[in-house]
């Protein structure tokens, strides 16, 4: 009698179970199959797609003047064209950024606010002066050219001289001057409402220069005071503030042979003004300041 244990039969364990249940059956493997065919169906769609997009974006055409008289080959004043995607509320000065960090990091202009404010990136735009920031892209005709402003002596690219403007700015005094300040220490020197609205518009000068680039007389004289700096005179001049004899001073720097006079009532610098400032209307009531400054009777 034998009393060896008869061998017992291993129950399939739970590893193995789930190995077996995870063996595909051919009709699981040719669904795989048709649905991994589908996703890259629709993955290469995808990417038709946005290829179609891309060729199809909308851009505008720029064209930026460029000149580097410190570079070989750049001396020589020429036209770059720049295709920038376009997008709703988009600027000339957003364009010109896109261009300058996307294709060329050697275009060259100022730019320092972007709420026409500092009056730094004022350019010339499809024929006319304009502030770049302010400018929107979709109001433009295409191709959008973009110069400096004329009548300026071209530094790099989009940027002038701005030397001589601040100069004439200067010759005006833009500074308020008085003789008679309140009695007391903490007294504020007080103005009218009508006065105040009088030189409101005045003050809004963001000395961008582009009056002066459209004066035709600014252009030919290089010793005229221009728009801006006339209409400085006149914002301290029309203040009842400032003492007669400051006023007397003011008058006779602005009624010289360079100054209100030689002004022939363009109305170029009105029309380009970014603040809409009236400039030919304060230089017209200048000269009339100046001719009654000159009357004598006796």
């Amino acid at each position: 009698m034998s009393t060896q244990v008869p061998e017992q039969q291993e129950e399939p364990t739970e590893a193995a179970a789930e190995t077996e249940t995870q063996i595909p059956s051919k009709g699981d493997a040719r669904r795989a199959e048709k649905r991994r065919r589908a996703a890259e169906r629709r993955a290469q769609k995808q990417a038709e797609e946005a290829e179609r997009a891309a060729a199809d974006e909308d851009t505008i055409e720029l064209k930026v003047f460029r000149y580097d008289p410190e570079v070989e080959g750049k001396q020589e004043p020429r036209f770059d064209t720049f295709h920038v995607p376009f997008t709703k509320g988009m600027t000339v000065l957003d364009a010109l950024m896109y261009a300058r960090d996307t294709y060329d990091s050697s275009l060259t202009f100022r730019h320092s606010c972007r709420q026409a404010i500092c009056g730094s990136d004022a350019m010339f735009v499809n024929g006319t002066q304009k502030l770049a920031c302010k400018t929107q892209i979709s109001e433009l005709q295409e191709p959008i050219r973009v110069e400096p402003l004329p009548h300026a002596e071209v530094t790099k690219d989009l940027v002038i001289e701005m030397e001589h403007f601040y100069e004439q700015m200067h010759a005006v005094e833009p500074y308020f001057q008085t003789n008679e300040l309140p009695d007391g220490e903490l007294e504020e020197q007080r103005q009218s409402r009508e006065n105040r609205e009088k030189i409101k518009m005045s003050t809004r000068c963001i000395w961008c220069s582009a009056c002066m680039s459209s004066c035709n007389i600014a252009a030919g004289d290089n010793e005229y005071l221009g728009p801006a700096a006339i209409n400085k005179a006149y914002r301290f001049a029309m203040d009842e503030r400032e003492g007669e004899d400051i006023k007397q001073k003011r008058l006779e720097i602005i009624e010289q042979e360079h100054g209100v006079w030689r002004c022939q009532t363009q109305f170029s610098c009105t029309e380009v003004c970014p603040k809409d400032i009236p400039l030919t209307e304060h230089i017209q009531e200048l000269k009339r300041e100046a001719v009654k400054n000159n009357l004598k009777f006796w």
